[in-house]
């Protein structure tokens, strides 16, 4: 059996999927399975698939479902991975050549409070997205890592895929496509820390129909995922400054859905109270932007 699944959530991405696939057949180490969850593409997603599968050059599972977002796809891939380790690849990006062989490396003998390994995003010219991790670091929380020692950019993580079992699925909200992935990190990091390894493991590339480049359209469209995420990160965030902004951005998701509950939800209503003037100015700059 495989110790690694990578698993890659696509939506009508039949013409960029050739470039990960490549990537993988090219990896040093081939002790992993590749997991597509196809999130209802009306392309030939299906088609393209089938024919890698044929030439087995790598073990390939195929799984299709009904349109429910990102976080829908990241359920699914939770529910289906049977190996030790699972990693994310997104369909816009792919693998150096040897980043399976530093994930197996760097997952060897970790500790029992160790959800996995994080390392580094890049871009195609090897450019780090953001900045490295601090090399004094040998265990760190994902939200640590950002706000208490300032690293900036996506980083790549491989988790224990025991961990990962452990915690509630993404809620699935009626006429909604996102929730925002770090609610299930954010759990995780309360019982659990990381291993940092300044490697590369992910070549990042932000399309134009992406969710990183359309984060605005996405935060109108989706005011539930949003607005749930909002309470985890209030009621776990490290600084006051984290949890002030987000109590903030509750406040505007709860205005886009004329729906005050949300403020009674989060265990600091007084904080959610203070932020009600910036709320209200964040959800009117929101629907500028989101209007022109």
């Amino acid at each position: 059996m495989n110790q690694l699944t990578v698993f890659t959530p696509t939506f009508n991405r039949a013409y960029l999927l050739p470039q990960l696939y490549k990537s993988l057949i090219k990896q040093t180490n081939q002790d992993f399975e590749w997991l597509l969850v196809d999130d209802g593409s009306t392309d030939e997603t299906n088609e393209l698939v089938a024919s890698w599968q044929k030439e087995k050059k790598i073990t390939i599972h195929y799984v299709f479902q009904e349109n429910q977002g990102m976080h829908g796809a990241h359920n699914t891939a939770y529910n289906t991975i049977t190996t030790e380790f699972n990693v994310c690849i997104d369909s816009d990006d792919y693998m150096p050549d040897n980043a399976v062989e530093l994930i197996l490396k760097n997952t060897k003998n970790l500790d029992e409070n160790e959800a996995g390994i994080i390392g580094l995003d890049a871009t195609k010219d090897n450019k780090i997205i953001g900045t490295t991790i601090p090399s004094n670091l040998k265990a760190v929380k994902l939200n640590e890592l950002y706000t208490l020692h300032q690293v900036k950019g996506d980083k790549k993580i491989v988790y224990k895929t025991a961990v990962v079992k452990q915690y509630p699925k993404y809620p699935l909200f009626e006429k909604e496509r996102f929730v925002p992935l770090d609610y299930l990190y954010i759990l995780i990091d309360q019982d659990y820390t990381l291993k940092p390894i300044n490697e590369v493991l992910c070549i990042v590339e932000y399309q134009d129909d992406g969710s990183s480049r359309n984060i605005l359209q996405q935060y109108r469209k989706n005011p539930n995922g949003f607005a749930f995420s909002r309470i985890s990160r209030i009621k776990f965030g490290k600084t006051f400054k984290e949890r002030f902004k987000n109590a903030i951005h509750l406040v505007s998701s709860a205005i886009f859905l004329k729906n005050p509950s949300w403020l009674f939800k989060s265990d600091k209503p007084l904080l959610v109270f203070l932020a009600l003037p910036f709320g209200i100015l964040l959800n009117l700059y929101i629907r500028f932007k989101t209007n022109k």
